[in-house]
């Protein structure tokens, strides 16, 4: 079955995440003169994932919102679960002016959708909140790519659920065996496309070794040659 449209998760796909987060973050705890708690920087940043991790799982399963989630990776992060909203959200806002100024699209990401504007269509879905997805890539000049824009805190489900991926492809009015997902989990993004019956496309930067399926790229630019493929599958 032909694949018309292309559906795209953000956050280490699109997005280095990952880069811009721990530049942000590494330089908010030595501004915040919280260093010397730590064995090292690593071990810094290492607490600071640690926290992200278990407080954003929180989240994508609804126990708590996007606000309160970060909320509590202060209060977590900080060791101080009776640090009040207003202080915390405070904490947090200056950790934010420092993520955005680090804000950066991987350097095959534009490359990518420009190959693709002509031949698919484009959204995106991910587990995040749509005001905060939207802002960043309307700073990062992509916003006006997708169509699609859905996210997990108005969808009120997430990654893997199928029912995310489905509700993306009824804002396509596409079945899903005519719609891809690219993500950078294999997991969380590829085969939980395959399980909701669209084609899963695993984004795995890392470029260790991989047999069988679904299909990987290491980097955006190998997504042509991929789609062709699934085309005449």
């Amino acid at each position: 079955m032909p694949i018309h449209a292309v559906l795209w998760d953000v956050d280490d796909t699109l997005f280095d995440y990952t880069g811009s987060d721990s530049a942000a973050a590494l330089a908010h705890v030595e501004a915040e003169g919280l260093l010397s708690r730590f064995a090292s920087p690593q071990d810094a940043l290492s607490r600071w994932r640690t926290v992200m991790a278990e407080q954003y799982a929180r989240f994508t399963a609804g126990e708590i919102g996007f606000r309160d989630h970060r909320r509590e990776r202060v209060r977590q992060f900080l060791h101080d679960p009776r640090l009040g909203d207003v202080q915390a959200d405070a904490w947090f806002g200056r950790y934010v002016t420092r993520y955005e100024a680090a804000w950066t699209l991987f350097p095959d990401s534009l490359a990518a959708l420009d190959a693709l504007r002509d031949t698919h269509r484009h959204g995106v879905l991910s587990n995040a909140s749509v005001r905060n997805q939207h802002r960043k890539l309307t700073r990062l000049g992509i916003r006006d790519r997708f169509e699609v824009f859905l996210c997990s805190d108005e969808l009120g489900c997430a990654k893997p659920d199928p029912a995310a991926f489905l509700a993306a492809c009824d804002a396509l009015r596409l079945p899903p065996g005519e719609v891809a997902y690219v993500g950078d989990r294999l997991d969380l993004d590829a085969e939980a496309a395959v399980a909701a019956g669209l084609a899963g496309i695993w984004l795995d930067r890392s470029g260790g070794a991989h047999a069988g399926s679904p299909p990987r790229v290491t980097v955006l630019t190998e997504l042509p040659a991929v789609l062709e493929k699934l085309h005449h599958a």
